[in-house]
């Protein structure tokens, strides 16, 4: 008899879950908020701990993004208004080298906020999403996944991207009616309509209210944020207390009054030998003539504008030939963000082996939230690859691009020698320090890798050339680099 029992029992539930997963939006909707407890929550904060990742920064192509814990993690949402602050404290070791410190962490959207990038915080939380659901004309699909069957519920949020598309939210609830993964899509320049997957798990109850001890968040693949929740509170009564900024630390700076950033400086040069230009006004590019072309390193900068404004200043001064080559220095975002204007100026990009499948892969992807000037163009891009040791040359005028070895920020690091010049161009390695500490202690790594680089390739007493301007910008020699090591 207790066996007939069971099986009784496990075909009953059986029968539950089927006719769960036979409902309409709204039933699939009402029924999460129900068990989530979303009903009549209009506000709430959660604390524990986790971690950033760099998006973009990795030390390699294909490597996960770099982790920054964040303790002391706290996030409040007001969905009526809708705001959000999340607070916490990260402690890293600067990406140039020197000891770690701690330093504030705070992610504050307003209401007048209404950027994607980051409302999409609050919506793509289980709560918020089934409040947005509610509201928004939601649909629902039944998918399995991994031999586990799901109610999938999606929406448009109201606010539109920058190319006039509707931002999508796609929600999978399960069959205890627990929102266990948020999907949205969102701009970048490298990724295009870049997926945000933000996976739940692990819930506990707090008097009805549901929530996952367990979040991460991935973008580009890899993991961006992870959460580990320790407590909740619903509707808490310090709702205007938590949403109040911390004030910034004594002595730190701010935006100018009136909101805007003023707007960067525009491309401008500086003629360091014949057929060879600095381009300045932004990250650092160098321009080199060839008899019958150009070939520039550091092409792409920290977005579309800038690569722009480097081509037109390129063909200012030097007029009547085409850029045929855009070396890049390394795969981090803020030197490549503009790849999209490379490829639409019709430039070969040369970038190293380690980066080839992740640019062929990234610049392959559909680009409808914000259409930019490759897909535009309708051009592909086209990207060679090398390693150890390239040479540009008419003849008469040399460029060398070499790999450096041993670098602990970014495989694949590329820097540009011009033998006859004596100039190297280089990104990332170190910033010079200033006059008034001019040997750090402890010496920066990558200062004491650039120089035995320079040392292995027989390279001596040249002028340098950062893609960061020094501050205040200035010449350096690469004496000014061993002085920084007190040699």
């Amino acid at each position: 008899m207790k066996s007939n029992w069971k099986a009784a029992v496990a075909l009953a539930a059986v029968g539950v879950a089927s006719s769960a997963f036979a409902q309409n939006a709204a039933t699939v909707i009402a029924n999460a908020s129900k068990a989530m407890g979303v009903d009549g929550l209009n506000s709430i904060t959660y604390n524990g701990s986790g971690a950033n990742y760099n998006l973009g920064q990795n030390n390699n192509a294909s490597y996960p993004w770099p982790r920054v814990n964040v303790n002391d993690y706290r996030r409040t949402i007001d969905f009526g208004t809708p705001a959000s602050l999340a607070t916490g404290v990260t402690f890293a070791v600067p990406v140039t080298g020197g000891p770690a410190a701690p330093a504030p962490f705070t992610q504050n959207i307003t209401a007048a906020n209404q950027a994607w990038a980051q409302q999409l915080e609050i919506w793509i939380t289980p709560w918020g999403f089934l409040k947005g659901a509610a509201t928004n004309n939601a649909t629902v699909a039944r998918r399995t996944v991994d031999g586990e069957r799901f109610n999938v519920v999606t929406w448009s949020s109201p606010i539109k991207s920058p190319g006039g598309a509707a931002y999508k939210l796609v929600g999978y609830v399960d069959s205890d009616n627990l929102v266990t993964k948020v999907e949205t899509w969102l701009e970048n320049p490298i990724f295009g309509d870049m997926l945000v997957e933000t996976s739940y798990g692990d819930y506990r109850d707090n008097n009805g209210l549901k929530y996952p001890t367990a979040i991460v968040q991935k973008r580009g693949g890899w993991p961006t944020f992870e959460a580990q929740v320790l407590g909740v509170e619903k509707n808490p009564a310090n709702l205007t207390a938590l949403l109040t900024p911390p004030a910034p630390p004594a002595g730190a700076g701010g935006p100018p009054p009136g909101g805007a950033p003023a707007a960067p400086p525009a491309a401008s040069s500086e003629k360091l030998a014949d057929g060879v230009f600095r381009i300045t006004g932004g990250y650092v590019a160098l321009a080199v003539e060839l008899a019958d072309q150009i070939v520039l390193f550091e092409p792409a900068g920290q977005n579309e504008a800038r690569a722009q404004a480097v081509f037109a200043e390129v063909k200012r001064v030097i007029p009547g030939k085409p850029i045929k080559y855009g070396i890049i220095s390394h795969h981090h975002f803020d030197h490549t963000s503009g790849l999209p204007a490379v490829v639409a100026e019709g430039i070969t990009i040369v970038t190293h082996e380690d980066n080839k499948k992740f640019f062929e892969d990234a610049l392959a992807a559909p680009r409808t939230l914000a259409p930019d000037s490759m897909s535009k163009s309708g051009k592909k891009p086209v990207i060679e690859t090398m390693t150890g040791k390239r040479v540009f040359t008419d003849g008469a005028r040399t460029l060398e691009v070499h790999e450096i070895k041993g670098l602990p920020h970014a495989d694949g690091m590329l820097i540009g020698y011009l033998p006859n010049e004596n100039i190297v161009i280089f990104a990332d390695m170190f910033n010079l320090p200033p006059a008034a500490n001019p040997v750090p202690n402890p010496p920066v790594v990558g200062t004491q890798v650039f120089v035995a680089n320079l040392e292995r390739l027989g390279i001596r007493d040249a002028k340098i050339i950062s893609v960061h301007a020094p501050n205040p910008d200035r010449p350096i020699a690469q004496r000014d680099i061993l002085a920084s090591l007190g040699r």
